[in-house]
């Protein structure tokens, strides 16, 4: 390379170090010079070039080389300001420096490592201690467990009790999680912590990253560098990696990083720099130049964009979804391999010097985990980072990274220390490894009752079973535990430069750069989610459009107190509706609170920082809603005309937006969940409409309610809006019906407002002071409350007596052994007998199945097409697989992620929703029919989709009763579950409800055994199971795969996806089919013993490196065969494997199986479901049954809200019944009715919402296993709610009736009641059908909403059914609501014949004809109101049965 310098630089100003500057370019010079002297010319110019800089600018300015495109040269060297690199370049910087993540970071690592030896910089450094650490919580026991409604309002009094000082009520135990562990994590060392399910690994990361959950009693000292958690701020010095993965939807990986890192900061890593360069400058050393442009790079403060985050994306393999939008269950994104690697970056971008990692490596590979723990290795090595991480399956080589080991079982450390002294530890107690065990599957479990006797290698001394306990105490005898009391007992030397390693500032980030990121990223998200935004702006809108047509000004007028009434209906309706529209930030606001809640635990930013700027960025957004609904409505109406009360009443329409905004906010802040949330909202709309002058004029609000109304938002927006309105000339220049008083006071007296002018400033003010307290108030409310509590643990009877926690449940798991083939059998004689008979009570058919090539197709996403599709617009996802699956042979089906294994799946099992299948699949030589085949097969889903309010057994016995064929006994069946019970070892789990995955209920093991049980009770021929060991830790893997094992020694075909098999769980398996990127196979054959077979062929392949001693050869096989390894070796292992004899020998097996054999027959049933639609329908039945009994957050919720709504309608309208002199009486107990059935109903209809979304996932699984048809399954959700909504309704009635003193009479009472009833069950309908109707329970929630507008404004209340134009009447008597009201009236007063006043009429005319004449009622046709109430009830339910069964939202 030749050079040509540009000219001296000379000494550069501040301002012109900012740009990026070309220094050198490749030319000709006349002469050819040694690229050695080259790089000695640029290196000393370089030099010149830095040392001529003032301090500030050299700090932020480095060279790079990189390859100039435009001019066509490569090797350009480059002078840039690290402040200024835009993300391609940054990017490009990374993708130069780190080309092979593993090898390259540690290179980089080491470089930095020598610059800071040759200055001699010691970086600081973080020693972990715990001493004496115990944690307990509180458990309940027995069937007090059980969330059932008379459980429930029993936890209810106990905690009322408790306040009250008595205690003692209900059954709970101290559990112990750590019991009275010590130890200390080393600085510059990886720490592996390994333990069973329920151990306390989660607990011991949290309590020493100074996180431990508030719900635990925490005794003993956490020590940092001998200084305790409370003298600096741990969440700053060290952080915890949550196995939960906790993201915003709608952002992309990279924004995610990039705000992380901005709210974290660089730590103390410029100051490291300024040191490193001063020390340097007066050595006279000059860095290498991609360490010196690394290092400054990492170390710029408040930059938007951190090169630091491509470094992290780059080691943790992200690269490929960088762009990409994270997802929720709304929107598809990434994998969930790749959001638990996120979850990991989001906390690696900071500057923390301690990381505590719980099982990073879920859903991952293992040669992904490998490479990922490679890179952190590195890193605490070279940057003297203390690591501790648990990890669920680590193979051999992942095993290996590791320098210390934490073994935990139930609550006790059973060795800490080097890990290669472990395996000492146990030998020296008898226990040995076998040779192709990986030593962490041993280590779990050999600490485990049920599998440490196999490990017993002292033949000279008969076996007896050594307790956690034991061995605790046998490793303070050990060499290593006494170095390490030994260490402990040395208090920890403090010198000040270790002290630079803590944080004491809560926020070293300055206050303005974290609101501005927060800013930033709540910009970015309202952007994102623009169509909730314009979809509310429509609908406001659409309402806008209708409400202003229904109050249209050629048919309003001013002349008396009546057209008064319709003018204040009008202006009630736009406060209403403007209340309304604020909803749906209570939705918005709960799901975005997991993500704050997480970010306020790691102190990324104050609370404050997330509410400002979702408040001022909603305003703009209220401003335009304020501005469609006043312009649309204002005139068309036919409101006051002067300009001014134009603007007055678009001011209070914006103010009573952000009100409404601010209250929900708020709502949700406080209630935190959605249901609870739907119900307060709903709740304190309510009372705002009951008790803010709006039915009840101010005089007539009882004395204990008056502080009620000066406290409702509603009476402020209210009294404004009317006194706007009713100032205005064309009111006041007439008299009213009295000829003494104005026309616009009359009608302000009639409506219980003072009419004063002042009151529209008092209204406004008021309004605007609500919404900053109401926002004030949610920043509070954030701030301080705790994120919503998670179920406690639960025992049972027998282990409350156990001293040791988790020891009984180790105890009753029975037969968890070692896996392995028959043929190599290690157990009790006795224990095979039992294994060979499990299972085999009822008889199946052994099907084969035959597959030969498979294409599969989807249509590429409109956003990819421009990436380089294929001309058709399709994207191939399977291409030519062939193979076969035999009975009694276990396959494991595998490759990297997103090879296609469950693709290839769900197209075999015929699970597929879209698009296009090519091929021919065979069961037992003939065709397969879809009907048929879901009869005899089963599949594992790897999301263990189950109702989580019913137990074990009963999920079991329904899926046996729904699936076994009908001439099957009822003992037998029972029996048949008795026995799979058995088989997949969940018997003593039998009575625990299943509960909802990471929250309650089963563990992650036990959900999965509980999976495979719910397939292997329909006594299927063919069983496929995607990933059954993900999510597990090694100990747990083996027992499901014991399970699995079993299954197919019954004489099953089994087919198994899988992720991270130990070497003993790979090699239980029979055959493999392997698959690569693009859906090919590469592989398909016998395993042989020890894989001898698999490893044989790949390492027949030319170039293909050997396997290694004690290597796991499914890690082997995945690395040798990756995308990398066929680049490198340049050949397409496809074509290998097509062009190989093993390939031959399965096509000719396939041709074989695609024949059916001599004298069978095609399997065919003369029904599509084992039982009648009826029998489905009792199964169904008795299911949601339990489900409801169990749901106190739906039912006892909702009981509540209509018992205190009953109280509050009874206390408001006390005696109101009996006063019926005028028109205002009637007026006021109308609207009480109304406002109590709409809310009731209202409630009923959005607490559904989400307790049958949930279930909707289940239905989907049960109903592709074909348990049953939709029409039964959604006849049992419509029956099962009856008697709750009749309960609901018998109280709700006989208070309210009582309370209220209507008239009492039998055939009153009994109208009362059945018109409840009937509105309650068509408002709960309706929310179901929402639901059928929409993806999930966040449109469903904008679509009943809408519903209730609708609803609301054709009721006839705001306008009663004469005085709506001809245009809408139509919409009157299809508004369920208006057949409600008519029939509550005309039920109470049709036939009343005592006289009223009524304004402005001389005679005094009677009830029974104001009745008819104004609202349009008669109480002759009470019957036609019955019969279509129950017409709208039965229509809801049947449309839900309809969408349910025709709209399917799950897409595969």
């Amino acid at each position: 390379m030749e050079a040509e310098k540009q000219g001296n630089p000379g000494k550069q100003s501040r301002s012109q170090s900012w740009s990026i500057e070309e220094l050198h370019v490749t030319a000709t010079d006349g002469g050819h010079r040694s690229s050695r002297e080259e790089d000695d010319e640029d290196d000393a110019l370089n030099r010149a070039v830095l040392s001529k800089l003032p301090t500030f600018d050299r700090l932020r300015t480095a060279f790079w080389v990189s390859n100039d495109i435009e001019n066509q040269e490569s090797h350009v060297n480059k002078q840039v300001d690290v402040r200024e690199l835009g993300a391609d370049v940054q990017q490009e910087i990374i993708e130069t420096m780190f080309k092979v993540a593993e090898l390259d970071n540690g290179r980089i690592l080491r470089k930095l490592s020598d610059r800071f030896d040759r200055i001699g910089i010691t970086l600081p450094t973080i020693e972990v201690r715990f001493e004496n650490l115990t944690v307990k919580a509180n458990c309940y026991v027995g069937n007090r467990a059980i969330p059932t409604l008379t459980n429930t309002a029993r936890n209810i009094a106990d905690m009322a009790f408790g306040f009250l000082g008595i205690g003692g009520v209900s059954k709970r135990r101290k559990l112990t999680i750590l019991s009275d562990v010590s130890g200390m994590i080393k600085p510059s060392r990886m720490t592996l912590l390994l333990g069973p399910p329920s151990s306390g690994k989660t607990t011991l990361l949290m309590a020493l990253a100074g996180r431990p959950d508030k719900g635990l009693a925490v005794e003993g000292k956490v020590t940092y560098n001998g200084y305790t958690l409370e003298s600096f701020v741990p969440q700053r010095t060290s952080s915890y990696i949550s196995q939960t993965d906790v993201h915003v939807g709608e952002m992309t990986v990279k924004e995610t990083l990039d705000f992380s890192a901005r709210c974290q900061g660089v730590g103390s890593r410029y100051e490291l720099l300024s040191e490193v360069d001063r020390r340097e400058k007066e050595a006279g050393i000059f860095p290498e130049p991609d360490v010196d442009l690394f290092m400054k790079a990492t170390a710029m403060e408040g930059v938007e964009n951190n090169i630091i985050v491509e470094y992290i994306i780059k080691i943790l393999g992200l690269e490929i979804c960088r762009d990409t939008i994270i997802g929720n269950q709304m929107i598809r994104g990434i994998s969930g391999g790749q959001k638990k690697r996120l979850t990991t970056g989001e906390i690696m971008v900071g500057s923390t010097k301690a990381l505590f990692m719980d099982e990073i490596s879920s859903g991952l590979d293992t040669s992904t985990t490998f490479q990922i723990v490679k890179c952190l290795q590195q890193i605490a090595h070279l940057t003297q980072t203390t690591i501790l991480m648990s990890l669920l399956q680590p193979s051999p080589e992942t095993f290996n990274l590791f320098d210390d080991i934490i073994l935990l079982s139930q609550g006790q450390i059973v060795y800490q220390g080097p890990i290669e002294h472990i395996t000492n530890f146990f030998q020296s107690l008898g226990f040995i490894c076998p040779e192709r065990k990986g030593v962490a599957d041993f280590l779990q479990e050999v600490i485990s009752e049920r599998d440490q006797e196999q490990y017993w290698g002292d033949k000279s001394k008969a076996y007896t079973y050594v307790s956690v306990s034991q061995f605790a105490d046998h490793f303070k005898q050990f060499h290593v535990g006494q170095q390490l009391q030994k260490e402990l007992l040395v208090p920890y030397h403090q010198p000040e430069s270790q002290k630079s390693a803590l944080v004491f500032d809560k926020y070293p980030v300055p206050k303005k750069e974290l609101f501005k990121a927060c800013f930033d990223k709540e910009w970015l998200l309202v952007k994102r989610t623009a169509v909730v935004y314009i979809a509310k702006t429509l609908q406001i809108s659409f309402v806008a459009v209708i409400g202003a047509t229904m109050f249209l000004r050629t048919r309003m007028h001013s002349r008396n107190e009546e057209d008064g009434a319709v003018y204040v209906g009008a202006l009630l309706f736009a406060l209403i509706t403007n209340m309304f529209n604020g909803f749906p930030e209570l939705p918005m606001t709960i799901e975005r609170l997991p993500v704050l809640y997480k970010h306020r635990e790691l102190l990324f930013h104050p609370t404050w920082a997330f509410t400002v700027p979702t408040i001022l960025l909603r305003v703009p957004i209220s401003l335009v809603e304020s501005t469609v609904w006043t312009v649309m409505t204002y005139y068309v109406i036919g409101f006051a005309p002067e300009a001014s009360r134009f603007f007055k009443h678009f001011l209070l329409t914006f103010l009573i937006q952000q009100m409404a905004s601010g209250i929900f906010r708020l709502i949700a802040a406080v209630c935190r969940t959605m249901t609870i949330a739907n119900t307060a909202g709903t709740l304190i709309l309510e009372s705002c409409f009951l008790l803010g002058g709006i039915v009840l004029p101010k005089g007539r609000i009882p004395d204990w309610w008056q502080w009620a109304y000066w406290v409702s938002p509603l009476s402020y927006g209210f009294n404004a809006l009317t006194t706007n309105e009713l100032f205005a000339p064309r009111w006041m220049n007439k008299m009213g019906s009295d000829n003494a008083t104005r026309l616009g006071v009359a009608i302000l007296h009639n409506i219980g407002v003072t009419p004063d002018k002042n009151w529209f400033w008092i209204g406004a003010a008021a309004l605007l002071g609500l919404a900053v307290l109401f926002n004030i108030l949610f920043t509070l409310a954030l701030a301080y409350l705790d994120a919503p509590a998670k179920p406690q643990a639960t025992i049972t009877e027998d282990e409350a007596n156990v001293t040791e926690a988790d020891h009984v449940f180790e105890a009753k798991t029975s037969r968890e052994m070692v896996i392995q083939k028959d043929h190599n059998i290690n157990e009790d004689s006795s224990l095979v007998a039992t294994s060979r008979k499990r299972g085999m009570i009822l008889p199946f058919i052994p099907l084969s199945m035959s597959f030969d090539n498979i294409n599969y197709y989807v249509n590429i996403p409109l956003e990819s097409k421009e990436e380089g599709a294929a001309e058709d617009n399709k994207l191939q996802l399977l291409k030519e697989v062939s193979g076969a699956f035999r009975p009694g042979v276990l396959t494991a089906l595998m490759g990297i992620s997103g090879a296609g294994k469950t693709t290839l799946m769900d197209v075999l099992s015929g699970r597929k929703t879209g698009g296009y299948i090519e091929g021919d699949i065979r069961i037992s030589g003939f065709p397969k029919v879809q009907q048929t085949f879901t009869r005899i097969s089963g599949y594992c889903e790897q999301n263990d989709i189950h109702s989580p309010q019913v137990t074990v057994y009963e999920s079991l016995v329904f899926s046996a009763f729904l699936r076994l064929p009908k001439d099957i006994s009822k003992d037998e069946k029972m029996l048949f579950v008795e026995e799979v019970m058995e088989l997949v070892e969940i018997k003593n789990l039998k009575d625990m409800i299943v509960g909802i995955p990471g929250v309650s209920g089963l563990s992650t093991q036990q959900r999965k055994r509980l999976t495979i049980a719910v397939e292997l009770v329909a006594n299927p021929s063919i069983i496929f199971m995607d990933e059954p060991t993900t999510g597990l830790d090694a100990r747990a893997a083996a027992i499901v795969m014991r399970t699995v094992r079993n299954t197919v020694d019954t004489g099953r075909t089994v087919v198994c996806t899988i992720h991270q098999p130990g070497i003993d769980i790979f090699e239980a398996f029979d055959e493999l089919l392997l698959m690569k990127s693009g859906g090919q196979v590469i592989y398909s054959g016998p395993l042989g013993r020890n894989s001898e077979k698999l490893v044989e062929y790949l390492e027949g392949i030319p170039g293909v490196p050997k396997i290694v001693d004690q290597q796991n050869p499914a890690t082997w096989m995945l690395e040798v065969t990756s995308d990398a390894a066929e680049k490198r070796l340049e050949i397409d292992f496809a074509q290998q494997y097509k062009s190989s004899s093993l390939y031959e020998r399965n096509s000719a097996l396939v041709k074989e199986l695609s024949i059916p054999p001599s004298g069978a027959k095609e399997l065919l049933f003369t029904t599509q479901y084992s039982q009648s639609i009826w029998d489905q329908f009792k199964s169904c039945i008795q299911k949601q049954w339990y489900s409801y009994w169990r749901a106190p957050e739906y039912n006892l919720v909702r009981f509540c809200f209509t018992l205190v709504t009953a109280l509050l309608v009874g206390t408001i309208f006390w005696k109101v019944g009996t006063k019926r002199d005028s028109s205002t009486d009637l007026t006021m107990i109308f609207g009480g009715l109304y406002g109590a059935v709409l809310f009731a109903g209202i409630n009923n209809g959005n607490t559904v919402v989400p307790i049958s979304a949930f279930e909707r996932t289940v239905f989907y699984r049960e109903r592709a296993a074909g348990m049953y048809s939709t029409l039964p399954y959604a006849m049992a959700q419509v029956v099962v709610e009856i008697p709750y909504v009749f309960f609901q309704t018998t109280y709700y009635t006989l208070i309210v009736y009582t309370m209220v003193s209507f008239e009492w009479t039998a055939i009153k009472y009994l109208w009362f009641f059945i018109i409840h009833f009937l509105t309650f069950l068509y408002f709960t309908y309706n929310g179901l059908m929402a639901v059928s109707l929409t993806p999930n329970d966040q449109l469903a929630s904008i679509l009943t909403s809408a519903f209730y507008s609708l609803f609301n404004l054709f009721s006839g209340f705001f306008i009663p059914r004469p005085k709506i134009p001809t245009w809408w009447v139509w919409c009157y008597w299809i508004c369920p609501l208006a057949w409600t009201f008519q029939g509550l009236i005309a039920s109470q007063y049709g036939d009343v014949k005592d006289t009223i006043k009524v304004p402005g009429m001389s005679d005094d005319p009677t009830l029974k004809w104001y009745v008819e004449t104004h609202f349009g009622y008669e109480d002759g046709y009470l019957g036609l109101v019955a019969l279509v109430l129950v017409s709208f009830t039965v229509f809801f339910a049947v449309m839900y049965a309809f969408c349910l069964n025709r709209l399917n939202f799950q897409t595969r």
